[in-house]
């Protein structure tokens, strides 16, 4: 069912040998071209008839209105309800810790400079809708945007045939909860497109955030630079880094539940230890056949993206998954907190045998928004910072800037740029 990797007795980076999605973004991109100049171009109109080629839904209106959101949380099953406030609640008190303040250096006397954080006026978020339902991405794309100080944020969800041509109403519920009563019923890259260009009701947003399929990603990839983007999110994907001490059944069952999400999700285990490996196996046969999407998460765990990878110790595992940079990373191994701290490379890092990524995902606080693909190496997950930009505010008085002219000056000649440092020497004398 799942691939085993050996790489003990190997060196040098082990990246080419490590099992990842195949996916291309790049063929993808031209492929949403022309949908999104469709937008662009014919907007509501173009995403009436995207939305019915697409989602098989006819919309009257993209927006959704107020009272369907209003009554979906009336309905809304008062335990996840509970279970929704909790989430919100949690998220708001991590990512109330991460706001910044602005800073003032004093670089001389009479010299200031200031890094102001001023948040982005516009976002559009983006809630999948596909295989599953995503309301705790309302909240983990929501509550940062707040936190951070955005002025106008707008939810976009997948209608549903289902549901009359809504999002998922769970999803809309979550908005309530949240105060957002400005949410569309668009999927897919033409949901980017018309956050990027603006359609209709929705006004053009300064940036896009959220997860989504490869339509979705190659959407950003496009129309990057026209509108701002978190990052390209692809399949999903875990890591486990266990040692012997190890529960095998955790392990199983965590591995399963990342699988459950996509055919091309990616659970990964690496492990110094052969019988832990065996171990594991077993139990992901008793639990594939158990579990609700059995056939889904059968095929995520037969994939390429998926397997279990041996290594010759725990430091050998420690360079592997470093070298992986899963979107999320659970260490299951004696003292798993001093082998986390040596982790360089993970969207977001589960300690032990109680901190599951299930955890992550509704109620630790943490956000599940987080880099794939390997972008872990590079790039954060999402958060408060996400939707703040640091601005520079330069104060120099006529003394400060004298003292430092003759410096300008010199590297303004030096780079063959003489006016830089006659601007400076039209305000001090240095002529």
């Amino acid at each position: 069912m799942i691939s085993r990797i050996d790489l003990r007795g190997t060196q040098g980076d082990p990246r080419q040998a490590l099992p990842r999605a195949e996916l291309d973004v790049a063929a993808a991109a031209e492929r949403v071209r022309p949908l999104c100049e469709d937008v662009r171009h014919r907007g509501v109109e173009a995403l009436v008839e995207l939305t019915e080629r697409f989602d098989g839904v006819r919309l009257t209106d993209i927006r959704v209105p107020k009272d369907a959101i209003e009554a979906a949380l009336d309905g809304l099953d008062p335990a996840v309800r509970a279970a929704l406030e909790e989430s919100i609640r949690r998220a708001r008190a991590v990512h109330r810790d991460q706001r910044r303040t602005d800073h003032t250096t004093r670089v001389v006397p009479g010299g200031t400079v200031t890094e102001k954080w001023i948040p982005v006026d516009r976002v559009g978020l983006y809630v999948p809708g596909g295989r599953a339902v995503y309301p705790s991405s309302v909240v983990m794309n929501v509550v940062p945007a707040q936190e951070a100080g955005v002025r106008s944020l707008a939810v976009t969800s997948p209608p549903q045939s289902a549901f009359g041509g809504l999002p998922h109403p769970t999803i809309l519920a979550a908005c309530a909860l949240l105060g957002v009563d400005e949410v569309y019923a668009v999927g897919g890259a033409q949901a980017v497109a018309m956050f990027a260009y603006g359609a209709g009701p929705c006004e053009r947003a300064d940036m896009v955030t959220g997860p989504g399929n490869i339509w979705v990603a190659a959407a950003k990839r496009l129309l990057k630079g026209v509108i701002g983007i978190d990052a390209e999110a692809g399949p999903t994907e875990i890591a486990i880094l266990a040692d012997a001490t190890a529960n095998p059944d955790y392990v199983a069952a965590d591995l399963v539940s990342q699988a459950e999400h996509d055919v091309v999700a990616a659970s990964v285990l690496v492990t110094p230890d052969e019988a832990l490996a065996e171990a594991v196996t077993d139990r992901l046969a008793a639990r594939v056949a158990a579990t609700k999407h059995g056939d889904r998460v059968r095929e995520a765990l037969s994939g390429p993206q998926s397997g279990i990878v041996l290594v010759d110790d725990l430091d050998h595992g420690l360079a592997v998954v470093n070298a992986y940079a899963a979107e999320h990373l659970e260490v299951m191994t004696a003292d798993a907190a001093a082998w986390a701290a040596r982790v360089r490379n993970a969207g977001a890092i589960f300690i032990g045998d109680f901190s599951p990524v299930s955890l992550g995902d509704y109620a630790a606080g943490s956000n599940h928004v987080l880099p794939t693909g390997g972008c872990a190496c590079h790039s954060g997950g999402l958060s408060v910072q996400t939707f703040l930009r640091g601005v520079h505010v330069v104060e120099y008085d006529r003394e400060a800037l004298t003292d430092v002219a003759h410096h300008v000056i010199a590297l303004a000649n030096a780079e063959d740029l003489p006016a830089h440092g006659e601007a400076v020497a039209a305000r001090t004398d240095q002529a």
